[in-house]
């Protein structure tokens, strides 16, 4: 057999049909075979080689053992001559494989080979050729030195982006996005390293091959598409940590002691360097909003006292504008941002609300201040009708160009994942689909361990965040017919907070009804919003009351002190909540409580400490509060515990 293919796939379905096909049309007359590893994918990909090409050789891993080992598998039934290593998210021309045998086999001292690779709009793809990353390249790298000087045989090393990119040369590193391996020296110097998970191993066995006598070549007489980065996000901070983690693996394996030292040092500096920009993305895409909001507020309410100065004859004081004005802009920021405002979807009824509770406190204020320094309540009531017209452009400007945190969503196309036997989901499908004017993507998640129940399903309920950060769901329904509301606490406490997905549950149809709060219309289908602690309007909500009663709390120190018991202990604490290392209300610290949904560590648990009760019951009582968090039980706890109320 001349060629062996091997393909790892992890949840890149449609951009492994597109490779498999093209694949397919340039191995004729080629005798060859296609080994597909699929490291435990959640969106379907094994059910599209099972059904659409059964000539595929498919290894289905139940978990995901990373790049290496999977391409480690199969290497070591491949038959071929030559072993190619192939990504998923690439599209191969017709005459691809026949160019680079012919090349092999005429280049004898060939140990492998790389080929002209350019992403999904044409742009050349600089990582098709690389020199090794020694501590001075990768210095060169980090600090951008090889990007101002790519002609620069010095500085442009990492790339070799003074060599030709139309020309063969003999390189040092080829990419693991197509890496064809002649098949005795595979032999020869064995298998990927698998302490490489996913990045790296191609720079290590690259520099394996030349240390056995062989050579590396660019070979750029034929091109394939790489759609970099399908398979894994690499602007997330997530890959600069896995992908240098890898660069010292390889230091420490290939460099001497003085070089890995200097080498880890550069990595270093570099995770802090990507760390810091990423962190600083993540800020203003948060913030852009409130940035805007003040600026704008402060800009409109200026201008509106201008002009009602001029129409009145009134003059207010130049110091009054100068302090007030951004003051009241301050003030009606915080109430958009306390209502959520910053955060989609786009609802006028939590603008009003924000912006009544804004009117309503600075007005609270005018009537409180002295008169020198109040201003004026016709600005005022002015401003809150200016104010809730620009937070409503602002918004909907964001929605329409889909940027910041205001994506566009589509919720009557949105994709909504259910959680049940098979018999329960085809029941709630069909009441959905029939309730709906349009086509909602369903999801069939199962609740069983069992390979052999779990057959017709998308994803198990153990692959549930994962399967909502790939398909990006944004509902999960639970059926209570298969799974305990402890079960369900679990299923959702392993989901990240930041996804804000809307949970419902569905009661059995032999119990008693819950409620009817779903947007599905039928007399047979019932739910209820899971209220749970961890959803984003909770976190915010809890988040809020803790420094609002926090600083209560200290502005009341000096006269409850005297009085209360035990109030210097709520003094000291209400500092760490504020600072956000506490949290005033939480669970009842049990063993337990390890899957409950994450929180801040309690100043005060939700059960007494005179009302101490079983383990068994505290953790029921913890479920109940993650489940069904509202911001009156923490008041009233607080009150208690507090006040002594």
């Amino acid at each position: 057999m001349d060629l062996s293919i091997i393909i790892v796939n992890y949840n890149v379905k449609h951009f492994l049909d597109q490779c498999l096909i093209s694949v397919q049309n340039a191995l004729s007359g080629i005798s060859s075979e296609i080994i597909v590893v699929d490291n435990n994918s959640v969106d379907g990909s094994a059910a599209l080689l099972v059904k659409k090409f059964k000539n595929v050789h498919l290894i289905l891993n139940k978990e995901n053992p990373g790049f290496a080992v999977a391409n480690n598998q199969a290497i070591s039934i491949a038959k071929g001559k030559y072993v190619l290593l192939l990504n998923p998210d690439t599209i191969v021309q017709e005459d691809t494989f026949s160019k680079c045998l012919s090349f092999m086999n005429d280049n004898h001292d060939a140990g492998a080979l790389g080929v002209k690779m350019f992403d999904g709009n044409g742009v050349f793809l600089p990582e098709s050729k690389r020199g090794l990353p020694t501590p001075m390249v990768a210095f060169f790298k980090i600090f951008g030195l090889s990007t101002l000087f790519p002609k620069s045989r010095l500085f442009g090393q990492y790339h070799l982006s003074f060599l030709s990119k139309n020309k063969i040369h003999q390189v040092d590193v080829l990419s693991g996005a197509f890496m064809l391996i002649r098949k005795s020296v595979i032999n020869e110097i064995g298998l990927l390293d698998e302490a490489f998970f996913m990045y790296g191993e191609d720079i290590d066995y690259s520099y394996r091959i030349t240390n056995a006598g062989y050579k590396n070549f660019y070979f750029p007489k034929t091109n394939i598409i790489h759609y970099k980065g399908e398979s894994t996000k690499k602007s997330s901070i997530n890959y600069v940590f896995v992908f240098y983690k890898a660069m010292i693996i390889f230091a420490e394996k290939h460099f001497s002691k003085k070089n890995v030292k200097t080498f880890s040092s550069l990595i270093n500096i570099a995770i802090y360097i990507r760390a810091a920009i990423a962190v600083f993305q993540r800020l203003i895409s948060r913030w852009i909003l409130a940035i805007l909001d003040f600026i704008f507020f402060t800009g409109f309410i200026y201008g509106l006292s201008i002009f009602y100065q001029k129409i009145t004859d009134i003059i207010f004081p130049i110091e009054k504008i100068k302090i007030l004005i951004p003051i009241y802009g301050l003030i009606w920021t915080i109430a958009n941002q306390s209502f959520g405002n910053q955060l989609p979807p786009l609802s006028f009824k939590k603008l009003f609300k924000a912006n009544f509770a804004g009117l309503l406190f600075l007005l609270t204020c005018y009537a409180l201040v002295p008169k020198s320094i109040q201003f004026s309540r016709a600005i005022i009531l002015m401003s809150s009708a200016v104010v809730i017209l620009l937070s409503f452009i602002t918004r909907y400007t964001f929605k329409i160009l889909n940027i910041g945190l205001f994506e566009n969503l589509k919720t009557k196309n949105s994709r909504l994942a259910i959680i049940g036997s098979e018999e329960e989901i085809n029941r709630l499908e069909k009441i959905i689909q029939k309730s709906q004017k349009s086509n909602k993507k369903i999801y069939k998640i199962s609740p069983f361990k069992s390979p052999e129940k779990t057959a017709n399903f998308h994803g198990t309920l153990s692959q549930l965040n994962e399967f909502i950060d790939v398909n990006k769901i944004k509902e999960v329904i639970f059926c209570t017919k298969d799974l305990s509301v402890q079960n369900i606490i679990y299923a959702m406490a392993n989901v990240n907070n930041d996804k804000n997905i809307n949970f419902k549950i569905v009661p059995k149809e032999s119990e008693f009804i819950i409620g009817s709060q779903s947007i599905y219309k039928d007399d047979n289908y019932y739910s209820t919003e899971l209220n749970h602690i961890n959803s984003l309007d909770n976190v915010r909500k809890k988040r809020i009351f803790d420094i609002y009663s926090s600083f209560l709390i200290l502005l009341l120190a000096p006269i409850l002190i005297l009085f209360l018991r035990g109030y210097v202990y709520n003094f000291k604490e209400a500092l760490k909540v504020i600072l956000g290392q506490k949290t005033w209300i939480g669970y009842e610290e049990n063993i337990g409580n390890i899957n409950l949904p994450k929180i801040k560590p309690c100043v005060y648990s939700i059960i007494s400490t005179k009302d101490k009760t079983s383990e068994d019951i505290s953790n029921k009582l913890n479920i109940i509060y993650a489940k069904d968090y509202t911001l009156l039980l923490d008041l009233n706890l607080l009150l208690k515990r507090v006040f002594k109320m």
